[in-house]
């Protein structure tokens, strides 16, 4: 019966399993990455990096994943030429950014409790006629913010602007945009932020330009400031 101690754990030998942990050691190096090394939880066919990040309530999860595999090339006898007009072997990275996509969303989710930023919100702002009258003034710069690039969208029922306001509020979008006779006279929107409340009326183009600045920079919400 073959001795515990000498059944293989991974693909190929020391000779390239030995290289392919010294690439991985020295970018974490020169990089300043806070690591630590977890003997015998190597992936088979390679050392790997996993990146660790802490939920909501401090457990520890395995998200993204790089992994160096001299083996595979090896073992397909992969070569290309290089600019020295040589034949060398490949080294095959692997990488995975999420590693499982539902793991991540949970993770994501959990941490800002449903309530995310402007750039990562599925809805980003909603827009609420205060009656039918303004319907058209609101699809027009739902419209405009869809071509810049935004998620936005129109509160298209009949309630009144209370109930429009609380299932915006209940739907955790980050703004939301009020619209009556006034706003349209004026070219305006009345501004509604997730964390700041009523913050008065601005130009629609001076909304559209900070919404596309707060996108662009990935901005965190900033709570209110306390009296």
């Amino acid at each position: 019966m073959t001795p515990l101690e000498t059944i293989r754990h991974h693909a190929g030998n020391d000779a390239l399993w030995t290289p392919a942990e010294q690439c991985i050691t020295e970018v974490v190096e020169e990089l300043q990455l806070e690591h630590t090394v977890g003997l015998g939880e190597a992936a088979f066919y390679g050392p790997k990096l996993d990146f660790m990040a802490l939920d909501a309530l401090g457990r520890s999860w395995q998200l993204g994943t790089i992994q160096v595999d001299f083996s595979l090339p090896e073992r397909f006898a992969l070569e290309y030429t290089g600019a020295d007009s040589a034949r060398h072997r490949h080294v095959m990275i692997h990488r995975a950014i999420f590693g499982s996509i539902e793991r991540f969303l949970a993770v994501i989710t959990e941490d800002f409790a449903g309530d995310f930023p402007t750039w990562l919100a599925p809805q980003q702002i909603r827009i609420l006629p205060i009656s039918d009258e303004q319907r058209a003034y609101a699809e027009a710069l739902c419209a405009n913010f869809k071509e810049a690039g935004l998620r936005a969208a129109v509160d298209r029922h009949h309630d009144k602007i209370g109930g429009k306001i609380r299932r915006g509020q209940v739907d955790k979008v980050p703004y939301l945009l009020i619209v009556g006779k006034r706003e349209i006279e004026q070219g305006q929107v009345s501004v509604r932020s997730r964390l700041q409340g009523d913050e008065g009326t601005c130009l629609a183009a001076d909304f559209l330009t900070r919404m596309i600045a707060e996108v662009k920079t990935r901005q965190l919400p900033q709570l209110p400031s306390k009296p």
